[in-house]
């Protein structure tokens, strides 16, 4: 024995002999596809470990720590201060984990770690090894989702025909069970043969004769299911076709053979020769050689079979490592649909063609390959876990190892291939620096393998002292709108440590983005723009790390305060400010407040505020922004109040910005409606007899220069219409007949109708009066203004019906009396008067055309002189009247439930002249007098008027506040001065007054949108004489 064998067999003792102390092993079983942080064991409870120091009875903290490979994605993870196992986000699957390798239900799937109990007095090194059960979490499959078979025609019932089995890479009872076969159409039937390696072989069984003249193909499913649960399953589609005959099969002479060949044998080595016989001659007899379904895809790349003689041949090198054991399936088929089936067990035998394999785990992490170690670190600290192993079996598979030349560390074995490598004496780092060493493992092998692995040690001085700043918290001042770069200071520590553990450098904290800091110098500058209004204060921390291991380090606070600049104009909360305020709105009232802010501070963000171009209207606090009026408030005369307000900050330059403001004037109810139409209260309107129900008999039209609800009218009658004939439009104002006019409806009859507006809190009313004279026939003008008169005595809340019928049945007695007493002289005189009226009748005409326009619109002297002396039989007063009647109510109740209260008066100028026009910006409210003369005469005629018949009129059509009568052409006179202006209810402008002028033409006193509403006026000849009528 030489002295390099001597030195193997030490070592090789050496590694034999355990220490039971630090080894232990254990085992726990889990199943695959667990989920993360599901327990799997506990390691102190199941080997009882205890935390008490036997030797000085305290107790310590124990640290568990798992042993792994660098790159390497744990399976497990090990608490390192319970030591609790639990799985990990990386999913145990069996089938991946134990690919490759043949496991039958009795034999174990399984991985290997190890973890380590420190500190040193405590060390053990545990081997857990954790077997992977099983669960079905594959379905069984078949090799083809279509599987065709062919048999003969001649089969006998009960004859078997083999069906590809299906595979599931579950083991155990996750694995194939069972097999169903779907829509056998009872020609044939399934049956399973479980052979000795526990294997299920479908079979399909002819259960009736076949006749491939009658059908030659049946097409059904076979189904194939594990025994798992959840069970899963899957289906294939099975096509058996009937050929022809060909009835024997081919026969092996060994259906069951075992072979061994090295796992060095060379591409084209012959494994065996298979032999197979078919008693049949000719075609039937040639035998095909061909790997069975169930055959790996790995084998067939290994191993190649020859078609026409059955040998078997190695094509591609083997690696029994890799795979041990091989079963190949070989079918001899002679063309029929029954092939013989032989199975072939390959043995791959083992050949020392594997170096020995060093697995280097480290306990301390090593950095850039070399493990680190401080020179106070104790005798015995474990640096590395080392395994060795190999792939070859027996004598080629022992491996021994040793630490090649003499260094202060040494090996220590833990299992019979584990061992630990540890410091064996105390280390010095002035002594030896660094140490560089290979482990050796060899093994036993004819000629023997070797491996090795190199350890790199470097040892370090200790790092005991930190960084320390001369200032804990440091404060800085710069003003905002820096440059960037720019110095702010110098920040210094001092560590007493030496060489590299006295090196500094130094570091921003978080929050520290708009500063840069030199990391050896410490040089702290600005590299962003400070805006105050942004953030004026900036705290971060700034640290000072030693290049020791580990390094040490500590904190100063960095205080930085950023000054103002005035660098901000001010700012309006709105570019346009719009308020709105009511009128009549007591002067001094606040009517709004401009708000305005400055991002900057101190003198900086003082505004003072002004008005630039209002004309006094209003007064503004320079400091609060609130705006008083100056002015009282008409929507009437102007609707809103626009000027600029400027802001101008404390700064130096100040800086100052602009805004304009919008007061918008709110529409109040002050206004009461104002009648338009009738132009009169002493006018009338015939109605005849003949008219009919929902005919247009007359129309009341008014406005109101408020706006909005306040302008919306409504129209009622609130007295004068107890019968009920009349109804008038609440929208329109039009009056229309409820019911047919009869005779005892004839005579006067005066509505009083009440214009009031939808205006709030308060509603104003105005009252018109409205004269309907119901009757074919009319009297002469005259006589119809004395009626209107006499009712002007009566006030207005009571009918003048029964006042008024006395009237009427005298003046009707008293004509027929003249009548009948001038019917003799009319009978005598009638001729000679009809021969002059036709001869003066076409210088009448003409006459009568030039003369209507200033008859209808000016009364001439003539008619004045004769007016005068019946007023003066009347006495009538001298009072004023305008063209409609006001009433000023006192609460804003509804008029129709409130008595009437008025008077109407005439003025004696109106007697004696037509109506002229309205002054809108002058005229206040009026109170008449019932007495009060017509103020609606638009024409007067000097001849003698006598009784006179009116003919019907057309239909009326209504629209929103006015009326057009359409009337015949002939006979029929169009008066010029009825034309109104009038915007729309909810405008804002004020009405416009239009002017008439003699010639029936209008003078505006601006631009007016207008429309028109023409008087119609006819008559027709009943005697020889004929009157025009007034009506409106």
């Amino acid at each position: 024995m030489d002295l390099r064998d001597f030195y193997l067999l030490a070592a090789l003792i050496a590694c034999l002999r355990l220490d039971s102390a630090i080894a232990q092993e254990l085992i726990y079983t889990i199943r695959e596809e667990l989920p993360e942080n599901v327990p799997i064991g506990n390691i102190p409870k199941d080997l009882n470990i205890s935390h008490i120091n036997a030797a000085t009875g305290t107790s310590a903290s124990l640290v568990y720590r798992l042993v792994s490979k660098a790159g390497d994605a744990p399976l497990v993870r090990v608490s390192s201060t319970t030591g609790e196992i639990f799985t990990t986000s990386n999913r145990i699957d069996r089938e991946k984990l134990c690919a490759g390798v043949s496991y039958a239900e009795e034999n174990e799937c399984f991985f290997e770690l190890e973890v380590v109990i420190l500190p040193n007095d405590f060390f053990r090194l545990i081997k857990i090894k954790i077997i992977v059960k099983d669960t079905n979490d594959n379905a069984p499959m078949f090799p083809s989702p279509v599987i065709n078979i062919s048999i003969p025609e001649n089969t006998l019932i009960n004859s078997r025909f083999p069906i590809p089995s299906a595979t599931d890479p579950d083991t155990g009872f996750n694995g194939v069970q069972h097999y169903e076969l779907l829509n056998g159409q009872s020609v044939f039937g399934l049956d399973i043969v479980e052979t000795p390696e526990g294997e299920k072989w479908p079979q399909l069984i002819v259960q009736q004769n076949l006749d491939r003249e009658q059908k030659d193909t049946y097409v059904m499913k076979i189904k194939v299911e594990d025994g798992g649960s959840p069970q899963k399953s899957s289906t294939a589609i099975l096509q058996v076709t009937v050929s022809d005959v060909n009835d024997n099969r081919p026969v092996f002479k060994e259906s069951q053979v075992e072979v061994h060949i090295p796992e060095n044998a060379p591409v084209g080595t012959s494994v065996i020769q298979l032999h197979a016989t078919d008693a049949d001659i000719g075609s039937n007899a040639e035998i095909r050689y061909i790997f069975g379904a169930q055959v790996a895809p790995a084998t067939k790349r290994l191993f190649a079979l020859n078609n026409t003689t059955g040998l078997i041949t190695v094509q591609r090198s083997l690696d029994r490592e890799e795979t041990a054991i091989h079963k190949v399936t070989v079918l001899a088929s002679d063309g029929s649909s029954t092939p013989a089936r032989a199975t072939v067990t390959i043995n791959v035998t083992d050949v020392n063609d594997n170096p020995p394999n060093i697995d280097l785990r480290y306990i301390i992490s090593p950095i850039n390959g070399t493990v680190y170690l401080s020179e106070k670190d104790p005798v015995n600290t474990k640096i590395a876990l080392i395994t060795v192993s190999d792939k070859d079996t027996d004598v080629n598979g022992k491996v021994i190892c040793f630490i090649e030349r003499e260094v202060p560390f040494h090996l220590k074995a833990v299992y019979d291939n584990q061992y630990l490598l540890e410091t064996s004496s105390l280390l010095d780092y002035e002594g030896t620096k660094e140490f560089s060493f290979k482990i050796v493992a060899s093994d036993s092998g004819k000629p023997s393998l070797n491996q090795t692995a190199l350890v790199r040690v470097k040892l370090e001085d200790e790092n005991d002292n930190p960084p320390i700043f001369s200032q804990p918290v440091i404060e800085l001042s710069v003003s905002e709108n820096n440059r960037r770069g720019l110095y702010l200071t110098t920040i210094s520590a001092t560590d007493e440590d030496s060489g590299k553990n006295a090196d500094i450098v130094y570091q921003l904290g978080p929050n520290a983005s708009f500063f840069d800091l030199d990391r050896k110098t410490g040089v702290l500058t600005a590299s962003r723009v400070f805006d105050r209004e942004e953030q004026e204060r900036f705290i971060f921390t700034v640290t000072a790390r030693d290049n020791g291991t580990p390094p040490l380090q500590s904190q100063a606070a960095v205080i930085v305060t950023v000054l103002d600049e005035n660098d901000n104009s001010p700012k309006f909360t709105h570019n346009h400010f719009q308020f709105f305020v009511s009128e009549n709105l007591p002067k001094y009232s606040t009517v709004g407040v401009i708000t305005v802010t400055d991002a900057d501070a101190g003198e900086n963000k003082a505004v003072t505020l002004s008005i630039l171009n209002d004309n006094e209207n209003f007064v503004l606090d320079p400091y609060s922004g609130v705006i008083k009026s100056n002015v009282s408030f008409d929507r009437e005369q102007q609707s809103s109040y626009t000027f600029d307000v400027k802001a101008v900050d404390g700064g130096l330059p100040p800086r100052s910005s602009t805004a304009k403001v919008t007061i918008n004037v709110m529409d109040v109810n002050d206004n009461s409606p104002v009648v338009i139409y009738p132009p009169s209260n002493t006018s009338f309107k015939l109605v005849p007899l003949s008219a009919i129900p929902g005919s247009v008999v007359a129309e009341v039209f008014a406005v109101d220069i408020d706006t909005g609800m306040n302008a919306e009218l409504k129209y009622t009658i609130v007295s004068g219409n107890n019968k009920g004939l009349f109804r008038i439009d609440p929208v329109t104002g039009n009056i229309t007949l409820e019911e047919k006019p009869t005779p005892t409806d004839v005579g006067l009859h005066r509505l009083v109708v009440n214009i009031s507006d939808l205006g709030y809190p308060k509603s104003l009313h105005t009252l018109v009066l409205v004269f309907l004279y119901v009757n074919d026939t009319a009297g002469n003008a005259s006589y119809i203004y004395d009626l209107i008169r006499r009712t002007m005595e009566t006030p207005l809340d009571r009918n003048i019906g029964d006042s008024s019928q006395p009237y009427q049945n005298e003046d009707y007695l008293t004509i027929m009396i003249a009548i009948v007493a001038g019917a003799m002289v009319v009978i005598v005189v009638i001729f000679v008067t009809v021969l002059v009226r036709c001869r003066h009748a076409s210088r009448f005409k003409a006459a009568q055309r030039s003369k209507q326009g200033a008859e209808w619109m000016s009364p001439n002297q003539e008619n004045k002189q004769n007016k005068k002396k019946k007023r003066k039989k009347r006495k009538s007063p001298k009072s004023s009247l305008l063209n409609f009647v006001t009433i000023e109510e006192s609460k804003p109740d509804d008029a129709v439930h409130e008595p009437i209260n008025g008077t109407i008066s005439l003025p004696a100028e109106l007697e004696e002249q037509s109506i002229g026009r309205f002054d809108w910006g002058t005229a206040p409210p009026t109170t008449f007098k019932p007495n009060s003369p017509d103020l609606a005469k638009h024409y007067k005629s000097a001849s003698p008027q006598s009784a006179f018949h009116l003919k019907p009129d057309t239909p009326v059509s209504v629209k929103k506040h006015h009326v057009i009568q359409e009337l015949p052409l002939d006979n029929t006179f169009v008066g010029g001065c009825d034309t109104l202006s009038k915007r729309s209810s909810t405008s804002s402008d004020h009405f416009s007054a239009s002017e008439c002028s003699s010639q029936g033409g209008f003078k505006t006193k601006g631009p007016l949108h207008t429309r028109q509403v023409n008087e119609h006026f006819y008559w027709s000849i009943s005697t020889a004489y004929k009157c025009p009528i007034n009506q409106y």
